[in-house]
C-alpha cells in the first residue's frame, strides 16, 4: 500500500500516524517522490483506519506498478539530465560507440556525433558480455576516457553500471546510469540506484513483458528516484532475420498507462545496420522521446557489435531525416 502525505499535513499529525505504525508494528519506510510524501506500507491485515488520521490519504492503483503509472501521476514525467529534457517535446538523441576503445576515438566519434545533433554520448566502459572471452570494456581506464571526453565536448554521459561495487566510480562521470537488459531485474542494483536519485536508463530485459519493465522501474521509484527513463531495445523471439525483435508496440502502450519517458535502442533492436535508420524513424513515429544509437567511425574494427553501429557520415543523415518523423509527432530534436 502507498500512503501519501498532503502537502499541509503539520508535524504533530505526521509523528502521530508514524508512531501508531510502530505501536502495530507495521514495516513501512518513508518515499520522497519529487514534492510529494509518501510512506510504503507493508499490508498485513492489521492496518489501521486511515479515517481518523487527516492528512494521511491512500494511494489507489489498479496496476501493480503503483508509482510508475498514469493513475498516480497523470501528467508526463520530464527527465532533467543537466538541462538536456527527455520526455517533452524535444526528442533526444543518444549516440556513439558500444564499447569506449581508446582516448583518440572516443573522441572522435563524440565530436561528429555531437555536430549531428546528439546531445548525450553513449560508451560502455564495464562491458556485461555473453561469452567469458569477450572484450569486458577497459573498465575504470574507460571511465577515465569517458571523464576526458566529456570535458573536452561538454557532451552528457551515459554509461553502463553493471554492479553494486562501481556505482560510485560510475556515478562520478556519468549523468545517467543505464541498466542493461541483463541487470533490468537485478533488484539489488535497482535499489542502490534508486537511493542515488541520479537519472537512469533501464532497458527491457530480453524476455520481458511490460509489467516486469514496469515493475523493475517501480524498484528505482520506490528508493525515491523519480528520474527514470524506459529503453524498448528489442526482445528474444523465434525470428532469425535480427538480433532481435524490436517490439514498437510497446510505446503506446507505454504512453498509455505510465507518465515514464520511453526512448528505443534499434542498434540493439536489430542487431544489423542496414536496419538502424528506418527502425529509429518508425521509432520517432510511433510515439517514442528518442533513440540511443550505436556510431563508429570504423565500425569493422570495432572491439564490441560493430555489426550493428552506423558511421557518423549514416547518423548525420538520420538525424537530418529524421526530424521529418518528429515533425509530424508534433515534436522536434
Amino acid at each position: 500500500m502507498i500512503l501519501e502525505l498532503e502537502k499541509n499535513i503539520s508535524s504533530e499529525n505526521k509523528a502521530k500516524f508514524l508512531s501508531k505504525l510502530f505501536e502495530k508494528d507495521v514495516h513501512f519506510r518513508e518515499i520522497s517522490f519529487g514534492d510529494r510524501g509518501l510512506i510504503h506500507v507493508q499490508e498485513n491485515g492489521d492496518l489501521i483506519s486511515l479515517g481518523e488520521f487527516s492528512g494521511v490519504n491512500e494511494v489507489r492503483s489498479s496496476q501493480q506498478f503503483k508509482l510508475a503509472s498514469r493513475e498516480f501521476k497523470p501528467e508526463d514525467t520530464v527527465v532533467d539530465v543537466g538541462g538536456v529534457k527527455i520526455g517533452g517535446k524535444k526528442l533526444v538523441s543518444i549516440a556513439g560507440p558500444c564499447a569506449v576503445e581508446s582516448l583518440e576515438r572516443t573522441l572522435e566519434i563524440a565530436k561528429r556525433v555531437q555536430d549531428s545533433g546528439a546531445e548525450i554520448l553513449r560508451g560502455g566502459a564495464f562491458k556485461p558480455r555473453t561469452s567469458p572471452y569477450s572484450f569486458q570494456g577497459l573498465q575504470h581506464k574507460g571511465i577515465e576516457i569517458l571523464a576526458e571526453v566529456k570535458a573536452r565536448t561538454g557532451l552528457k554521459i551515459i554509461t553502463e553500471v553493471i554492479d553494486t561495487e562501481t556505482i560510485d566510480e560510475v556515478a562520478a562521470v556519468a549523468d545517467i546510469f543505464q541498466i542493461g537488459s541483463r541487470n533490468m531485474q537485478n533488484f539489488s542494483l535497482l535499489k542502490k540506484i534508486g537511493k542515488t536519485k541520479k537519472p537512469v536508463l533501464l532497458k527491457r530485459g530480453l524476455a520481458a513483458t511490460l509489467d516486469e519493465l514496469l515493475l523493475s522501474a517501480e524498484y528505482l521509484l520506490s528508493e525515491g528516484n523519480p528520474n527514470v527513463i524506459l529503453c524498448e531495445r528489442g526482445i528474444r523471439t523465434f525470428a532469425n532475420h535480427t538480433r532481435n525483435t524490436l517490439d514498437l508496440s510497446i510505446i503506446p502502450t507505454v504512453k498509455e498507462v505510465s507518465h515514464l519517458p520511453i526512448i528505443v535502442d534499434p542498434s540493439h533492436g536489430t542487431g544489423k545496420r542496414n536496419q538502424i535508420y528506418d527502425m529509429s524513424l518508425a521509432s520517432i513515429a510511433s510515439g517514442a522521446d528518442g533513440i540511443i544509437v550505436e556510431v563508429h567511425n570504423q565500425p569493422s574494427e570495432a572491439l564490441s557489435d560493430g555489426f550493428q553501429a552506423i558511421e557518423p557520415s549514416d547518423f548525420q543523415k538520420l538525424m537530418r531525416d529524421i526530424s521529418l518523423i518528429a515533425n509530424v509527432r508534433q515534436r522536434h530534436f
